[in-house]
């Protein structure tokens, strides 16, 4: 049983370090998300069918990715860095 228990204790620990970074990943992509995206998306990602920029709330973060990465109308979003696509993708798939 005193074995058990540390075990349990660093697999919490881990659990916990791993929702705060989703945390930070999500956080940082909507500072870019509002800096890069809103204008056309929506302040809450619901899309301005004025403007044919689609809804991109409740979307999954792999299809906002591969959405970024592949979509010619992403000219504004093209410079952005693995990692910074990673963090709006996942503040993204967030919204639903």
């Amino acid at each position: 049983m005193k074995k058990v228990l540390p075990g349990i204790a660093i697999v919490a620990a881990l659990s916990l370090a791993g929702s705060i970074v989703c945390a930070q990943d999500a956080a940082n992509g909507e500072k870019t998300y509002k800096a890069k995206c809103a204008a056309c998306h929506g302040a809450n990602a619901e899309g301005k069918p004025a403007m044919k920029a689609p809804a991109i709330k409740g979307k999954s973060a792999d299809e906002i990715q591969k959405q970024i990465t592949t979509s010619p109308k992403h000219a504004g979003v093209k410079n952005l860095t693995p990692a910074e696509v990673k963090d709006l993708a996942a503040y993204l798939g967030t919204l639903k």
